[in-house]
């Protein structure tokens, strides 16, 4: 009220000027506020304090829709409400990237679903899905031949390009046998999701990647846990190449076989469903 009284006193064009700046000085405070308030809830529950928020949620078309019910078997986990925010995540990570196919693969809604619904479910529990360090994702057939390595490869992130690069014969396969721990689509994306959590500060990349640093520090604290982790078999031993393996391979375990994960092996069970925010039944 004391402002409007104040604004009152000054000629038409003054009023406009002060109106928008108290209008932009409230908002400036509002957010920053709201900002102080969620970085106290994360630091007390290593969470965002909400990760759904949509003007409009994106629908699929009946095809989409249907490769996603009949062929992506962690969505039929979710709930009723949980499904239309996991299909807006799917209409807007299509929308968002660059399908690009090769030697001859024809890029439809099967590929496009697929992948997308692999980035979304990893995703699910961060505010910001997108994984921005990823324009565009190219397909190819079977194994391709890279460049950055001169080898032969099934997939690979490139960061330099932005581009996340798979064998379609190789990432169908990853979900033929869903508790075999080897997924190509889970693993290539979650280096993405790693070197995004880097590069970003949103409140979910800040999230994962202190949680990788408090998984990091658990491990040496305790030398004996990775003589552990190779001798129990649970973990293919590409795990133990380096640290970046080694998260991918994890998320795998984590994705595929989530109760034995949780039984062998608690501590680092709980880092990776802190690191993704996971909370869906079954986890």
């Amino acid at each position: 009220m004391f402002l409007i009284l104040v604004i009152q006193q000054y000629p038409l064009g003054s009023k406009i000027i002060l109106g928008i700046f108290f209008i932009a000085m409230s908002y400036i405070f509002l957010n920053y506020g709201m900002k102080m308030i969620e970085m106290g809830y994360v630091l007390k529950n290593k969470r965002p304090l909400y990760n759904h928020f949509y003007l409009r949620l994106r629908r699929l078309n009946k095809n989409q829709k249907s490769i996603l019910r009949n062929q992506f078997s962690f969505y039929n986990k979710l709930t009723a409400k949980e499904k239309k925010y996991f299909e807006h995540r799917v209409a807007s990570f299509i929308k968002d990237k660059d399908f690009i196919g090769r030697n001859g693969i024809v890029i439809g809604d099967e590929i496009k679903v697929l992948i997308a619904s692999t980035a979304v479910m990893l995703t699910f529990g961060f505010r910001d899905f997108y994984i921005g360090i990823i324009s565009k994702i190219v397909v190819y057939p079977s194994n391709f031949y890279s460049n950055t390595n001169k080898a032969y490869h099934k997939g690979e992130f490139n960061p330099r390009l932005k581009a996340l690069v798979l064998s379609w014969e190789d990432f169908v396969q990853g979900f033929d046998d869903g508790n075999d721990n080897l997924n190509l689509g889970i693993h290539e994306l979650t280096h993405a999701i790693h070197i995004n959590s880097m590069k970003e500060r949103d409140v979910s990349s800040i999230i994962f990647s202190d949680t990788f640093k408090e998984l990091s520090a658990l491990f040496s604290e305790n030398e004996s846990l990775r003589d552990e982790l190779k001798q129990s078999n649970y973990f293919r031993n590409y795990a133990f190449t380096n640290q970046f393996e080694f998260l991918a391979v994890t998320i795998e375990n984590f994705i595929e076989t989530p109760q034995e994960f949780r039984s062998q092996f608690p501590d680092i069970y709980n880092k990776i469903k802190q690191m993704l925010n996971f909370r869906v039944k079954g986890y």
